[in-house]
């Protein structure tokens, strides 16, 4: 089992140029035949217990996440004038493959695909997200994490958080704007750990850090909360300390 935390620097909401510092928290592991596996904002359990020495390995069970897009901390006037949105509950099933021993005996490269459903009531809409992650050691105190994935939402979901109504214009000043479902966003993310009595098979504590690039696609690019006032690049950084 692996707990931690740190700070993340991240956009104020998607498509903002406006930048914030917040917590949070980093759980993975396994504990009795379950794999727990992190998510943004939230977690994904692996039931399918993996056989030992496997080389290709499948998951399948459940994810939860949270989001609070735009739901605090808006630092534009224009969009903060817009009305803040609801905190949104996504739960729904996480499915995947992992094939181990790609480029060196101790490595692993996963697909996953993870569909969410609002439960909150907020964009009452759903969300599709592929993943694929490369994991390897570099040494025996260094780990590094690979990860490019993208998210697909329904039209519920992309007209929540990127249309802009005729209320919403009156009161900020930005043009209407109607979205549609379709692909919303690509990131690109490296990770890495380093163990600090540089062994990571013994446990206990280590460093980490983590930086990404994230591009807003379609309404999420031409949405006026990003075009005129965010932009479509996103970057976020960030590090901490975790216990194994």
């Amino acid at each position: 089992l692996v707990v931690g935390v740190g700070g993340i620097f991240m956009p104020s909401y998607r498509g903002s140029d406006d930048y914030v510092v917040t917590p949070f928290p980093v759980v993975q592991g396994r504990f009795k035949g379950v794999t727990f596996r992190p998510r943004a904002g939230g977690v994904a359990l692996d039931l399918i217990p993996e056989a030992q020495e496997a080389k290709v390995g499948f998951a399948l069970g459940p994810v939860v996440t949270y989001s609070g897009n735009r739901a605090r901390r808006i630092k534009d006037d224009a969009v903060r004038r817009a009305g803040k949105l609801n905190d949104a509950v996504e739960l729904g099933v996480s499915a995947g493959v992992t094939a181990y021993k790609v480029l060196n005996p101790y490595d692993q490269l996963s697909f996953t695909a993870d569909v969410r459903w609002d439960v909150a009531g907020s964009h009452k809409g759903t969300t599709i997200s592929p993943s694929l992650t490369y994991m390897t050691p570099v040494s025996r105190a260094a780990l590094v994490t690979l990860n490019v994935n993208a998210r697909h939402g329904d039209g519920d979901f992309n007209r929540y958080y990127y249309s802009v109504s005729s209320e919403q214009s009156l009161a900020s000043g930005l043009p209407m704007y109607r979205a549609k479902k379709g692909w919303d966003s690509v990131n690109v993310a490296l990770m890495g750990a380093y163990d600090l009595d540089a062994n990571i098979l013994n446990g206990g504590l280590s460093v980490f850090a983590i930086g990404m690039y994230g591009k807003m696609l379609n309404d999420g690019k031409t949405t006026p909360f990003t075009r005129l006032r965010g932009d479509a690049d996103q970057l976020i950084g960030g590090m901490g300390v975790s216990y194994a």
